[in-house]
């Protein structure tokens, strides 16, 4: 897990969380999720053995369910995440408009078996 400052990890607080408190610790339970998402995805990459492949690969994409969830709370929590996150994709787009297509083209992805896809 991510090792942000956090006056209460491991405790309730003794009061409850104001909303900008809240949001900063979704944003910490965002960040959590996305470590989770890269170690189960590193270590999948890492084996031979189809049955960790698989059983890793399906609990990262859990994990990435799990992200989509706190990115979506954070955006109707704060109200104007979304300005910000388009934003962030327009600058990126402006870049991707800079590049030929070759430069654009991302290497092709090999696909992981999940535990769905594993022959029994």
């Amino acid at each position: 897990m991510p090792d942000f400052a956090n006056p209460f990890a491991g405790k309730v607080p003794a009061g409850k969380l104001t909303r900008g408190e809240l949001v900063r610790a979704i944003r910490l339970d965002l960040a959590a999720e996305e470590e989770a998402i890269h170690l189960y995805l590193a270590q999948a990459d890492a084996t031979e053995d189809a049955l960790s492949k698989a059983v890793l690969t399906d609990v990262a994409n859990e994990e990435r369910q799990h992200a989509g969830e706190f990115a979506r709370l954070i955006q109707l929590l704060t109200g104007d995440e979304d300005k910000w996150l388009a934003a962030g994709a327009a600058e990126v787009d402006a870049a991707a408009a800079g590049l030929s297509t070759a430069e654009k083209a991302a290497p092709p992805v090999k696909e992981t078996p999940t535990i769905g896809t594993l022959k029994q």
